[in-house]
């Protein structure tokens, strides 16, 4: 379903649209975790270009009171998937895109340096779409080929790796159906 491309970072059929909110990994760094996180603008509502805007530092902060908070954030994520189930990369898999914030797995901080951030078009308080899965296992599946280092155990919630301060993908997130096909 989806073809890597090391070279570029890109993800294809991915539909393109680049962040400035991206740098170089530290050198050395082997890529050996994928941080699942939900994202809607405004909170608790899909669809619109806001996520897109939000990332690419375009966001116009006069459309929405929420929009006026947040409009100065440099954040991204590698990819999004949206409710329909379509991706979008934002950043190349090559490059640390700025999703996790103050973070920590298994005693290393700054997860930014060596994971991959897939942020799901969602709330904490609503299921994803079968349509979502659709599209997140085959690209686990896809990163994980690229990746070997990313293995079942570290495939992680935001929440997982920033426990207090962040709550994302929220208990509606189908962890045992992420589970259950990554270790088929």
């Amino acid at each position: 379903m989806f073809a890597y491309d090391p070279d570029s970072g890109r993800i294809t059929p991915a539909q393109w649209c680049p962040s400035p909110n991206c740098d170089v990994r530290p050198a050395g760094t082997v890529i050996d975790s994928i941080v699942v996180h939900n994202i809607s603008l405004p909170p608790g509502e899909f669809g619109g270009p806001w996520i897109a805007d939000l990332f690419c530092n375009r966001l116009d902060p006069d459309v929405h009171p929420y929009f006026a908070e947040i409009a100065d954030m440099r954040v991204s994520a590698h990819c999004l998937i949206r409710r329909d189930g379509g991706l979008t990369q934002f950043v190349p898999i090559t490059q640390r895109a700025w999703h996790a914030g103050r973070s920590e797995l298994c005693g290393r901080q700054a997860c930014n340096d060596f994971s991959i951030g897939i942020e799901l078009e969602g709330a904490d308080d609503q299921a994803f779409t079968d349509a979502q899965y659709a599209t997140l296992l085959p690209l686990i599946d896809t990163l994980r080929s690229a990746y070997p280092a990313i293995t079942l155990g570290r495939i992680v919630g935001h929440s997982d790796i920033a426990p207090g301060r962040k709550t994302d993908p929220g208990p509606h997130f189908d962890w045992a159906r992420v589970r259950t096909a990554v270790a088929a």
